[in-house]
């Protein structure tokens, strides 16, 4: 009997074991099944977004790649131009008028533009660029290089005087010229070497050879003369005299008479 009990206990306890076994096998596969099952979905959202970005970038290069082209060609192939013939505006009085009123436009501005450009010689001066312009009767004869006002600033130590050396711009004519040129050094030259300032007739003022071979006078002491610093050519540079080279300062002496324009600007 005690035997028939031991073996009905020990069936009893093993069909427990197992079926425990059972129910915890079965909840481990459940967790693990919703574990997969939620990474699928997660994987799968990842992918329709990846999927829904590159499709959304392939769509807006491709329209302006090739669906913009068509529309543009769309619009342009219902487009038929107008040809209108040459007799069409022969034939109309707007047009002839308009091409009537054009001409005498014309007229005008050219008369004007010959009443205002001198008949005889002159020179231009651009102060930005620093170049110069040789006209005679109407035609430019010779250009290149010159100098002007550095429009630097100059004050006596005491702050008493200053000076800024710019050149004048406007209309100018030619007042004096001269050969072998001397010149007299005003105030602001002593002060700029740091040299005292001598009396108004003293040796020391008088200088030859600085200014080139030719000078003519615009008057208020600005000269268009000649430089020892050739290489400054080109640059503003100057006290607010012109400088010009030696063969451009010749030309413009032997072309330029006492009276002819000077335009600076």
């Amino acid at each position: 009997m005690e035997d028939t009990d031991n073996k009905n206990h020990m069936m009893e306890r093993g069909f427990a074991d197992s079926e425990l076994v059972q129910l915890i096998t079965g909840f481990f596969r459940s967790v693990y099944r919703a574990l997969i099952t939620e990474k699928v979905i997660k994987s799968l959202k990842i992918f329709v977004k990846v999927f829904t970005v590159i499709l959304s970038v392939i769509l807006f290069f491709s329209f302006f790649l090739y669906l913009t082209p068509l529309i543009q060609d769309s619009g342009t192939r219902n487009f038929k131009p107008r040809i209108i013939a040459g007799t069409n505006f022969n034939n109309n009085r707007e047009y002839k008028k308009q091409i009537s009123s054009l001409k005498s436009e014309v007229q005008r501005l050219f008369i004007k533009y010959n009443s205002l450009t001198p008949g005889y010689s002159y020179l231009i001066i651009n102060t930005t660029d620093n170049r110069f312009y040789l006209y005679q009767n109407r035609k430019l004869i010779r250009e290149g290089y010159c100098s002007s006002g550095s429009y630097t600033r100059l004050v006596t130590p005491e702050g008493s005087r200053e000076w800024v050396f710019k050149t004048p711009k406007g209309k100018y004519w030619i007042q004096s010229k001269v050969v072998k040129p001397l010149w007299v050094k005003p105030d602001w030259a002593f002060i700029e070497e740091g040299l005292p300032v001598p009396p108004p007739d003293d040796e020391s003022r008088y200088e030859r050879g600085v200014l080139g071979d030719y000078a003519m006078s615009l008057g208020s002491g600005y000269l268009i003369h000649g430089t020892l610093y050739k290489r400054f050519l080109g640059m503003p540079v100057t006290h607010g005299c012109i400088r010009l080279g030696d063969e451009d300062l010749e030309a413009v002496f032997k072309t330029l008479n006492i009276g002819s324009k000077v335009y600076i600007f």
